[in-house]
């Protein structure tokens, strides 16, 4: 199974870029791991954040493929766990189908991006930086992995 990670945003710190890689080169096997990174819109002063966060969803509607599960990480999604984030793993692969696993812009997710999305989590009540979700999902998409294949990493 594929899980493509779409990020808004490009041009990350090296930092984020290298923990990045190393999670993803970590997962092998039958979960292959790759980002997709989109570009961010303009800020500025006088800018209409809903406006922003609908043009950045258009982008990334553009960049999911017909048959992908689309899973968009939104603050009002439902929390889950390592072990829950495991078992979606296996449920996910038995459905079939590749991933799409969401990470919006600054201003969140448009609405028809939500509506398009077979599943909402949430990684977290606070408020993380994009470029750390990034690293964060990779580590959790590994940790989940290694769980499903009794690797000692999650002990």
């Amino acid at each position: 199974m594929r899980v493509r990670l779409i990020a808004v945003g490009q041009k990350m710190p090296g930092w984020v870029t290298q923990a990045y890689t190393d999670y993803a080169k970590r997962i092998n096997g039958d979960v292959q791991l790759s980002l997709v990174e989109l570009p961010m819109q303009k800020r500025g002063k006088n800018v209409n954040t809903e406006q922003l966060a609908e043009k950045e969803g258009k982008t990334i509607l553009d960049a999911i493929a017909p048959q992908e599960r689309v899973v968009a990480l939104d603050v009002l999604g439902k929390p889950i766990s390592t072990p829950d984030l495991a078992d979606n793993i296996k449920q996910w692969q038995m459905d079939g189908r590749n991933v799409a696993i969401i990470i919006g812009g600054p201003d969140g997710l448009s609405q028809a991006v939500l509506q398009r999305a077979d599943q909402k989590i949430s990684l977290s009540k606070l408020t993380l930086p994009h470029p750390m979700v990034r690293v964060l999902v990779a580590e959790q998409l590994y940790r989940a992995w290694s769980i499903n294949h009794g690797h000692p990493y999650h002990r």
